[in-house]
């Protein structure tokens, strides 16, 4: 088992998946904490401590996990249906957050979270509890809203039979996305005092951006006829929101009566994003890895309940039969790119 491999996947394309999220979240807590404080007339320079709860309790509730998972395998593994539940609940927090930031409603304000009392009443600085204790939180609730990659992890940690190694894999994993995380926090805080009130309308239009996006990655997963692809779907002029290849694929070859398509999975996405095939003959569908492990690599149709954690460098299939003519959409565990197969 190559520690170091895991660590550089959590450097680079781990934490890239994990930002849509997880790093939302983060950024979410930073900039509520950062709005009472001007509204309180606080000025704390350069806190860094609200990121370093984060990232500590997410390492340590990864590492607890890793070792649960690897000692007790997939027994213990959250449902689609479950993680699709955490997603929702995660998006319509950033969501409520941003339209507090942005002075929407006074409603909104109810919705931060706030340590209970009697934790405060433990810390002499009640202001320093109300930093650490949401971002805190949160960092902890990131084990039930894991990104592609993360679940590739997951599944790492439960084939490795042992719960001292599936502890090392999530830990490291989580150390590899740290920098980006760290970079994040440090960023939003750094901007925040040089900003101020200008910065958290901008930190409120980002959260938002990426309440609304994980909202709609968790609305395709479940299958809902409502998301931003199906509403593109009704403007004459051409949107696409998947974030995946748009290349086109017709003219599928058949083989024995079964229709090919044969798809490159993707870092970024599938290739191509787009084919056509004939409704009521039988569609055989290959999925090809490579080196790289990302959200692309947990594959998802939620219409047909299929359900595919890919291996790196394999080729996996999935066979099926469109009834009828219509769109089936195939997409990763976050939502996040999309493979469109209309049957014709």
């Amino acid at each position: 088992m190559d520690l170091w491999l895991i660590f550089l996947t959590g450097l680079t394309v781990g934490g890239i998946t994990c930002m849509a999220v997880q790093g939302g979240l983060l950024a979410s807590t930073i900039a509520a904490r950062e709005e009472e404080d001007i509204r309180a007339g606080v000025n704390h320079k350069h806190n860094i401590w609200p990121t370093l709860a984060f990232l500590t309790t997410k390492f340590i509730a990864y590492v607890t996990l890793g070792f649960i998972l690897g000692a007790f395998g997939s027994a213990l593994a959250l449902s689609d249906n479950a993680r699709i539940v955490m997603q929702i609940a995660a998006a319509l927090y950033m969501i409520v957050v941003a339209l507090n930031l942005l002075n929407v409603h006074p409603i909104f304000r109810y919705a931060i979270i706030q340590p209970p009392r009697f934790l405060t009443k433990l810390v002499r600085n009640q202001s320093k509890s109300k930093d650490l204790f949401a971002p805190a939180f949160l960092g902890a609730m990131t084990i039930f809203i894991p990104c592609g990659t993360t679940l590739a992890m997951e599944a790492l940690a439960i084939s490795s039979g042992s719960p001292f190694l599936g502890a090392a894999i999530l830990g490291v994993f989580v150390l590899g996305t740290s920098p980006l995380f760290f970079g994040l926090g440090f960023l939003t805080t750094l901007l925040g005092d040089t900003f101020r009130t200008k910065f958290l309308k901008l930190a409120a239009v980002f959260v938002l951006y990426l309440g609304i996006t994980s909202l709609n990655g968790a609305l395709v997963l479940a299958g809902s006829p409502v998301n931003l692809q199906s509403l593109a779907d009704n403007i004459p002029i051409q949107v696409d929101f998947s974030g995946g290849e748009s290349e086109q694929q017709t003219g599928l070859g058949l083989v024995n009566g079964v229709q090919q398509i044969d798809v490159q999975v993707l870092p970024n996405g599938y290739r191509p994003g787009f084919v056509k095939v004939k409704a009521g003959v039988p569609v055989k569908l290959n999925l090809t890895t490579g080196d790289v492990l990302g959200c692309a690599s947990q594959f998802r149709i939620p219409a047909l309940g299929v359900s595919k954690n890919l291996a790196p460098n394999t080729t996996e299939t999935v066979e099926f039969t469109p009834a009828q003519k219509g769109k089936i959409v195939g997409t990763c565990s976050m939502g996040m790119f999309y493979l469109i197969m209309e049957a014709v």
